[in-house]
This record gives C-alpha cells, sequence and structure tokens, in this order.
C-alpha cells in the first residue's frame, strides 16, 4: 500500500495530463511546473507554486532497470517504485530502461531470434517497449507510456489507448508498429540483449537494478522497497521537497524477481 502522503500526489498526477475545465494539457506530470504557460495549461499553478525556487541543481542519480515485460516483480517495481519516484524527484534522476531481461538471443537465417522466459507475448512486449524509447528518445515522452502499459491488464495489448492517454505528436502509432515488425525492432532487441549480457556481475534475476552504474544485492534490496529514499540520500543538489518524506521501506524478498534459468 502507498504511504498516505503519496496518495494525494498520485491522484494528481492521475489526471492523466487533461486539465479540468479546459483545453487538454498535452504534457506529463514531471514537465507541468517547468514554466508559467505550462502551469496555466495544466491548472498546476498553485502546486508548482508551492514546490518554491529551483535549488542547487547538482548530477542526476542514476537508475538503470534491466527488465522484462511480463516478470511480475519488474512490473510491481515500475509502476510502485520507479514511476512514482521519477514523478516526485524526476529532477533528481535519470533513468535508463532496457526490455530484455531473461530472454535468449540466437541468430536465424535472416535476423535475430528471440526466446522469452513468459513466452512470445512477452518478446512482443520487450520489442513495443524498445521501439518506444528508440523513437521518442526523451523519458519524460516514453516513460509514462511504459509506465500505462505496463500498470494496465494486459501490455501488449494496451499500447494504442497509452498512446491517446500520454498523447505525443512526435510519432503516430503506424511508426511504432513498423518498428515492432522491421528490420530496427530486431536490431534494437539485439542490441538490449547484449547490453543485459555485458552486466558485471552478470545479471541472475529480473527487475536487475544498477545505480550510478553499480548493483549491489543490498542496494538492490533497498531499491526494490524504497527508491525514493534510496535516490534522496544519494543526489547531492539541494533535495526536491518529496524528500522530505523519503516514503516507508516496503516487505521485500530475494522472492520479488523472475530468476535467471
Amino acid at each position: 500500500m502507498a504511504p498516505g502522503w503519496l496518495l494525494p500526489i498520485a491522484a494528481f498526477c492521475c489526471l492523466g495530463g487533461i486539465a479540468l475545465g479546459g483545453a487538454p494539457c498535452h504534457y506529463p506530470p514531471h514537465q507541468w511546473c517547468g514554466s508559467s504557460e505550462i502551469a496555466q495549461a495544466c491548472k498546476a499553478e498553485k502546486h508548482c507554486a508551492r514546490l518554491g525556487p529551483p535549488g542547487k541543481k547538482a548530477d542526476p542519480v542514476s537508475v538503470s532497470l534491466y527488465y522484462e515485460s511480463l516478470c511480475p516483480a519488474c512490473r510491481s517495481f515500475l509502476v510502485f517504485q520507479l514511476f512514482p519516484t521519477w514523478l516526485l524527484v524526476g529532477d533528481a534522476m535519470e533513468i535508463t530502461l532496457v526490455p530484455y531481461g531473461n530472454a535468449q538471443e540466437k541468430k536465424g537465417p535472416s535476423k535475430w531470434e528471440f526466446e522469452c522466459q513468459h513466452g512470445p507475448d512477452e518478446c512482443l512486449g520487450n520489442l513495443m517497449e524498445a521501439c518506444l524509447i528508440h523513437l521518442l528518445g526523451d523519458q519524460g515522452s516514453y516513460f509514462p507510456l511504459i509506465f500505462c502499459m505496463e500498470s494496465s491488464a494486459n501490455v501488449t495489448q494496451n499500447l494504442e489507448t497509452c498512446m491517446k492517454l500520454y498523447p505525443t505528436s512526435e510519432i503516430p502509432l503506424a511508426n511504432v508498429t513498423s518498428c515492432v515488425s522491421g528490420d530496427l525492432g530486431n536490431k534494437l532487441m539485439h542490441q538490449n540483449a547484449q547490453l543485459t549480457d555485458a552486466l558485471r556481475p552478470p545479471h541472475k534475476y529480473v527487475p536487475w537494478i544498477a545505480v550510478n552504474g553499480n548493483h549491489t544485492e543490498e542496494l538492490q534490496g533497498e531499491a526494490q522497497s524504497n527508491l525514493l529514499g534510496v535516490v534522496c540520500k544519494l543526489y547531492k543538489g539541494d533535495l526536491p521537497p518529496a524528500c522530505q518524506h523519503k516514503g516507508n521501506p516496503s516487505p521485500f524478498s530475494p522472492q520479488d524477481a523472475c530468476l535467471k534459468i
């Protein structure tokens, strides 16, 4: 269960970028306070005023997630830890998403062939999310879409719906489906396979989390139980207001993972 302080923020963010009683707001929540024009368009002036002026900047905390689209533990971490933390302290962190996980690849006659731990549908979900990351480039554009997919009942069946909920004028749906079915998607999955295979230490399960390029079992456990607290502890700049709370660690055990077979 989310801590009490997070519930009103979650309700605020779950407006999905729609300005109540006015024109649609086409900006993800973490950008609503980027300018007075955006704040006005998204009906967020009072919220942004409470945040105060920006403080001392520092290098963001890097959080890299190696995952697979249908692994329950991966979905739980992305939906309940990574995405909310990014919404709350987005300027203090930088994310990298690598959808591949415990998949295996082999060279086919004309392209790479993949076998995924949770079957062909997971391979499709990995492909969709890899294409979104590549085509959109900016995490403010692709991360809300991936969150929407991973938090839905059926990851692979809701891409079109999620693109309507989090609209972006940068790419049409046809571009994503073309990437998924074509050579580009196959190339992106091969790249993700190489990135995953290059992990040191080698990954034993997913979600596999690296913070500032480092992975330890202790850091993994802290991140899965309270990522907000980890980012707030490591960030060297003026702490965002959300760090006053830092969240409450949730129970974590090594079983909260999809083991590599």
